[in-house]
């Protein structure tokens, strides 16, 4: 386990074949929590991405330093929960920041995302695009309404008392997501929900901010008729079992 560094923040940063989104993502993290004076690590936890992403890596750990940028690799795709397991076991800051290496979460969110977790002592913050201004770009209006329908259904079975559940750009306390990767079972697009689900049964609190979300800038979207299937599963599972 990695020495604690109080003040610090940490970002997971799975990637699968985002060699030509991460330079972008990394400078502009850098540059972020560079503006707003905070400390930071970035940890790439990358699946055996066969385009060169780790590569990419590598070299973002020489140019900006191994204190800031630390690739830890996997053999190969073994799902998002057990990425952010294996990231966090690298993690210094008493934060973590869970977002996606495709440039559709911008990192200037997370300044907004610190100081709401300040302004109510929150144990999670998470990025809503279904309040105040937050919004969807760059989505066809399939994407669109079954990512509405899903979040819809979700409020109406579980009633989480979060306005977006199937998003992944979030700010954690440490121990708060190491209590609910204990507690989750679901993998995919799944996960998320259920994490804002498994810590309102803890009684963990959360505060939300609003952010505008675009669709991916290089690559393919990782979203098919398997993941729907799959999430719609979840979603019963989950209504069953809470």
């Amino acid at each position: 386990m990695a020495a604690p560094r109080p003040g610090r923040v940490s970002v997971l940063l799975p990637t699968y074949n985002e060699r030509d989104n991460l330079p972008l993502v990394v400078w502009l993290l850098a540059r972020t929590f560079g503006d707003s004076g905070i400390d930071f690590e970035i940890i790439i936890i990358d699946d055996g991405s066969p385009d060169g992403t780790q590569e990419v890596a590598q070299q973002l750990e020489k140019i900006y330093g191994s204190d800031k940028i630390l690739l830890r690799p996997r053999a190969r795709k073994l799902g998002l929960g057990t990425a952010y397991i294996h990231g966090m076991k690298y993690a210094t800051g008493d934060f973590i920041v869970i977002m996606d290496a495709d440039l559709s979460h911008h990192p200037k969110f997370i300044p907004e995302f610190i100081r709401k977790q300040k302004e109510g002592n929150f144990d999670i913050v998470s990025g809503t695009r279904y309040k105040g201004n937050g919004g969807v770009y760059g989505w066809d209006l399939k994407r669109k309404l079954i990512s509405r329908g899903a979040n819809f259904l979700t409020q109406v079975l579980l009633r989480p008392g979060a306005s977006d559940l199937t998003g992944s750009f979030r700010l954690y306390r440490k121990e708060v997501l190491q209590k609910l990767m204990e507690k989750c079972v679901s993998k995919g697009y799944v996960f998320q929900m259920e994490m804002i689900v498994r810590a309102r049964q803890l009684g963990f609190t959360v505060g939300e901010v609003p952010i505008s979300f675009v669709d991916r800038v290089y690559g393919e979207s990782k979203l098919g008729g398997s993941e729907i299937v799959s999430f719609l599963k979840g979603l019963l599972t989950l209504f069953a079992t809470t």
